[in-house]
């Protein structure tokens, strides 16, 4: 069943309207039900691109949006790590979260990464319990 979104110029209002058939909505003449008016035009809503999980993963092989992070503040370091969890289509925690939520804020890395010691984990897997992984050379 046809459903169609219209925004009524005449008293800025978004409205949904039915039509039984879509011969039905090439017939009328889309009319507000909230105030009678004919000056409508068709809003269209934001839309979801289903992408396989090799397109998601390719998009973020681009090595030169990396290039302009080098020097980036702490807010589009936060926005490019939001798109780069939203890429992986993947719950990525709530340490993640907290961290880009801090970064879009303004918090500088430093400042975070010292608010909270344990965010690296045993990453390295060394015997250092303070958390540094820098490796043995």
């Amino acid at each position: 069943m046809p459903y169609y979104d219209f925004l009524c110029h005449d008293c800025r209002r978004k409205v949904t309207l039915f039509f039984k058939t879509y011969a039905a909505y090439d017939a009328a003449t889309p009319t507000c039900p909230d105030c009678g008016g004919t000056n409508l035009s068709r809003w269209i809503r934001r839309v979801t691109v289903a992408r396989s999980e090799d397109s998601r993963l390719a998009a973020l092989d681009d090595d030169s949006a990396l290039a302009d992070l080098e020097n980036a503040d702490p807010v589009t370091l936060g926005r490019f790590m939001r798109h780069m969890g939203e890429e992986l289509g993947e719950d990525l925690g709530d340490e993640f979260d907290e961290v880009v939520s801090r970064l879009e804020h303004g918090e500088s890395p430093e400042e975070i990464e010292a608010s909270m010691p344990d965010l690296a984990g045993d990453v390295g897997g060394g015997d250092d319990p303070g958390g540094d992984v820098t490796p043995d050379l």
